[in-house]
This record gives C-alpha cells, sequence and structure tokens, in this order.
C-alpha cells in the first residue's frame, strides 16, 4: 500500500529514511479499532521503516484481552483504555503507560435502540445493556449509573466485545451499548440514538482516554524502537491536526484507517474529530504523564481504581500510581 500523499513531508522524509538493513529485531504490537491518525503510519508500514522492526500488528477485541496477553509475557506492547491499564496496575503486573493515544472527548458514547423505549439514563431499568467489561466504556458506564443512584440490579449490563456487540445489535438481542466507533457509528446509522457520552461522563468526574502501556523491563531494553514508536506516532497526530480539512472519506488517510480497524471511510473524519490527540510535548508534562503522582495520568489512574474497587472489580488499589506512568520516552520523542 501506497503511504498516503497527505501525510506532511517532514513526517514521510522521518519515516522513510530509515536503514535499509535488514531487520534483525521483532515484536508483536496488541492494538485495537479506535479510529485514531496513528493507523495511517500503521497501514503504510511506516512504523517498521522508522523502527527498523518487524512488527506484528495484532488485533484485540478489547482492552481487557490484551492486558491478558500481556499477563501471559505473549505480548510486551499494547493499545488500552484507561480502566484496562489501571487493572493492569492493580494486578501487579510490571507495566507502564508512555504514551496517551488520545483523549476520548466524545468518543465513546451509551446507544439505544428506538425500540427499547429508552428515552434517558433512567430508562435503562430492566434493560440489557451491552459494554467491553473492563474498558472505559464499562467504567463510564458503570461510574454514570452509580451516580444516578440505578443498582446493578436494576439492569443486565452483559459482556460483549465490539464485534460481538454489533452482531447483538443486529439480532435485537440488547436494549443498546456503550461502546466507540466503528461499531458504535455502525448502531447509530442502524437506528441507535445516543443518551449518554463519554464527555457527559468526564464533566461527572471520570475523564478517560486511551494509553500505550508496555512491559517495563521490555522497554528499557528496547528504548531506541519505544522513542521512534512515538516519535512517528507524534508525526501522524500533527499531520491530522494541521490538515483536518484534507482528512476527507475519499482520502488516502482515511480510508487506511477505514481498512485498519473495519470502519466505513465515510464515518471516519466525524469519528477522529470527537477525540483530541496531545502532543508529546504536552504528554511529558504533568498535564499527562509528567509530574509523579500528581500528574493527570496518574491522578485518573488513582481514582479510576478507588471507583473499580468500590465496584468489586478490582481489590487492591496500588499507594502510587505514578510508578505505572513514565514520561521519559514522550520526552525523547518531543525532541
Amino acid at each position: 500500500m501506497k503511504v498516503p500523499s497527505i501525510l506532511a513531508a517532514g513526517l514521510l522524509a522521518g519515516l522513510l529514511a530509515a536503514p535499509a538493513a535488514a531487520q534483525t529485531k521483532e515484536v508483536t504490537f496488541a492494538h485495537q479499532d479506535m479510529v485514531v491518525p496513528f493507523r495511517v503510519a500503521q497501514a503504510a508500514g511506516a512504523i517498521e521503516k522508522a523502527t527498523g522492526y518487524k512488527i506484528n500488528w495484532k488485533l484485540f477485541g478489547g482492552g481487557g484481552d490484551v492486558i491478558k496477553a500481556m499477563a501471559s509475557g505473549d505480548i510486551p506492547i499494547g493499545e488500552v483504555g484507561s480502566s484496562p491499564a489501571t487493572a493492569a496496575a492493580a494486578q501487579g503486573l510490571d507495566v507502564e503507560v508512555i504514551w496517551i493515544l488520545d483523549d476520548i472527548n466524545n468518543a465513546e458514547q451509551l446507544a439505544v435502540s428506538s425500540k427499547s423505549g429508552i428515552a434517558d439514563l433512567a430508562g435503562v431499568k430492566g434493560k440489557k445493556i451491552a459494554t467491553p467489561f473492563v474498558s472505559t466504556s464499562h467504567y463510564q458506564l458503570t461510574y454514570a449509573l452509580d451516580k444516578a443512584g440505578i443498582k446493578p440490579g436494576d439492569l443486565q449490563v452483559i459482556n460483549l466485545r465490539p464485534p460481538e456487540i454489533l452482531a447483538a445489535w443486529e439480532r435485537g438481542d440488547i436494549d443498546g451499548a456503550f461502546v466507540w466507533d466503528p461499531v458504535l457509528a455502525k448502531i447509530k446509522a442502524s437506528g441507535g440514538k445516543a443518551i449518554l457520552s463519554s464527555a457527559d461522563v468526564a464533566k461527572q468526574g471520570a475523564p478517560t482516554f486511551d494509553a500505550i502501556i508496555v512491559n517495563r523491563a521490555w522497554a528499557e531494553k528496547n528504548k531506541d524502537f519505544v522513542v521512534a514508536l512515538l516519535k512517528a506516532i507524534d508525526g501522524a497526530d500533527a499531520d491530522y491536526r494541521a490538515n483536518v480539512a484534507k482528512y476527507t472519506p475519499d482520502s488516502d488517510a482515511v480510508k487506511a484507517i477505514a481498512k485498519v480497524v473495519g470502519a466505513t471511510p465515510a464515518d471516519v473524519p466525524a469519528t477522529l474529530a470527537e477525540y483530541a490527540f496531545p502532543t508529546a510535548a504536552d504528554q511529558a508534562t504533568p498535564a499527562w504523564l509528567g509530574g509523579g503522582k500528581d500528574g493527570k495520568v496518574a491522578k485518573a489512574l488513582a481514582n479510576t481504581a478507588t471507583f473499580l474497587k468500590a465496584q468489586g472489580r478490582i481489590t487492591d488499589v496500588p499507594d502510587d500510581f505514578s510508578k505505572f506512568v513514565d514520561p521519559q520516552f514522550a520526552a525523547a520523542a518531543a525532541k
């Protein structure tokens, strides 16, 4: 596949100027179906060129599955939401958050069927709502229900991965789902109506994000790879921010993103607009990864852990989540 012409010349130069020597290192990268600019470089093979590694891209249906794979030792690096990242830390995995793939903003929503009779959150009582367990969507749904005084026994929350959610929706087996695109877009296109968004839940006190986490020891041994990877992602994000208007359904970039995640090109621009993509420089500060236990990410993980424990999702809450957050790689990528 050709590198999309929409990519900035500077990004291309950096990605394609890597040595042509034979690749001698290999890694399996666990990714999900989040609609992010990074997919453009992923689809083009630009990450391999930038890092010199052979990368086995393995698609997972949810963050919980990624955490299980990392816990087994099969995969050293992957994409997870803030809730799965919190669960991984609470379970004692030797992992750390090194990059904010996206600030979820308004990108995850609770969509319900017109046949369900649900008009607002109170209407979910007695209904079947699906979401991938241990995901950011699951955390947000649980948080919002708790804030609204809706008890777990008041409805049936079903654990389904995004592709399974779509199949259940099409069969009419569920009344609604809290999920992200591309499945969210497909649900809404077939009559689903959003009644709650991640932005709404963030305002209630539960901001969420998607992140890249790594096995700590592996990352230290592969610093050059990690920094080159983050530089490439940062460049893809920068190209999107500078060329939003060019990310149209018929553009090479949008087609590339759609192909990787299984989305419809027509839905991609609107989905991208729901997220925010912080720069490497910003990520290295207390606004995200920096700042120790007072940094935004460490605080978000701690708050998430407290809530998940109260809900019985985890049993232990680490004293200091800053040990699971490492800004050094983002700082190096920003140089």
